[in-house]
């Protein structure tokens, strides 16, 4: 006979289909099993779209097999009107006796509620069955409405002598492979914004937008304190909306919003102006400075560091990072190493 983990693992891979065109909703499965059998199964497939619990229980062919059916769904089914119903108010109209969950949904017009509706109508509901997969997947959604700041992921490339760039770098430079370079792409694609320091965007002038696979490009994010930059560089061309963090003004100018913050406690002001943005996620893609301030301040979730065959024997040194490297992947000549806070 399956247990729930087997149901469950379903559920997580059915939910990963959505990404990223669930955001800024989570990544929800569904599976609907009855004696043993599945009979039905679905996934939020796009935000503003049907929820997960709504298409696996459309894709039921007899609805009288619900009433003795138990449905499996890796996060709380919602209990508050969005751009949808509640699916927990559904689950109970069509008398499904057992739920078997994930993880509980920690976003404050959730959190509980809907388990605590469906137990109240009789329903049994088990929760925390693959409780650590089910929020690992989700982790930008939890890190964001939990820690009220974006998902932080830092991305570097390092020569194998342990520089990211020459010394008095004057022009741009590309350390890595072109399929790493597709994949950081692929990377960009996936989160809400992307950041870069004054440094870089005047020394590299990069586009930080997705040219290399197909997707939409993310928000991108600069910081110019004394707005030192020229009008002319491509972060301020129309690609995307540009985010620019400084302490002299605040305007907006077509795609460019100039954001005017204290400095004093930059990363945390920076932070809190892309919560107050709705941006679950950002990869930091600075120059050593940038990229040590969040490490410093112990504001990462995760880094993604690639490690080439180049040797530049003098530059400017890779950050220095302590973690758990938790999976690795050679990429042509390059070595992928993704890394969390211990």
């Amino acid at each position: 006979m399956k247990n729930h983990e087997f149901y469950l693992k379903k559920c997580l891979n059915l939910a990963v289909k959505s990404f990223p065109k669930n955001k800024p909703n989570p990544m929800v499965g569904c599976i609907i099993v009855c004696n043993g059998k599945i009979i039905g199964e679905g996934y939020h497939e796009n935000y503003g779209s049907h929820h997960a619990e709504v298409n696996a229980i459309n894709s039921v062919k007899d609805k009288s097999l619900l009433s003795k059916s138990t449905i499996y769904v890796n996060l709380e089914p919602c209990s508050h009107f969005g751009k949808t119903p509640p699916c927990s108010d559904l689950i109970i109209e069509k008398k499904i006796p057992r739920v078997v969950i994930g993880c509980i949904d920690t976003f404050s017009k959730v959190s509980g509620k809907g388990i605590e509706k469906m137990k109240k109508s009789g329903i049994e509901v088990i929760v925390g069955v693959l409780e650590k997969e089910s929020r690992d997947i989700n982790k930008r959604f939890f890190t964001f409405h939990e820690k009220k700041r974006p998902y932080i992921i830092l991305k570097w490339a390092k020569s194998s002598d342990g520089y990211i760039a020459p010394k008095n770098q004057k022009e741009p430079f590309w350390m890595t492979s072109k399929d790493s370079k597709k994949l950081v792409h692929k990377w960009r694609a996936q989160e809400d914004s992307i950041l870069v320091g004054r440094k870089t965007a005047e020394i590299d002038n990069p586009k930080l937008t997705v040219r290399e696979f197909d997707g939409e490009n993310p928000i991108r994010v600069v910081i110019d304190k004394d707005l030192q930059l020229s009008n002319n560089i491509n972060l301020y061309n129309d690609d995307s909306i540009t985010f620019i963090f400084n302490e002299i003004k605040e305007k907006s100018v077509g795609s460019n919003f100039f954001i005017k913050i204290n400095f004093i406690n930059m990363i945390d002001n920076i932070l809190s102006e892309l919560y107050k943005q709705n941006i679950q996620s950002i990869i930091i893609e600075g120059g050593n400075k940038t990229l040590q301030s969040f490490i410093k301040k112990d504001m990462w979730d995760e880094a993604r560091v690639f490690t080439t065959n180049n040797q530049l024997e003098d530059g400017v040194k890779s950050p220095k990072i302590y973690g758990k490297t938790i999976y690795t992947e050679q990429i042509d000549s390059d070595k992928l190493e993704i890394i969390i806070p211990r």
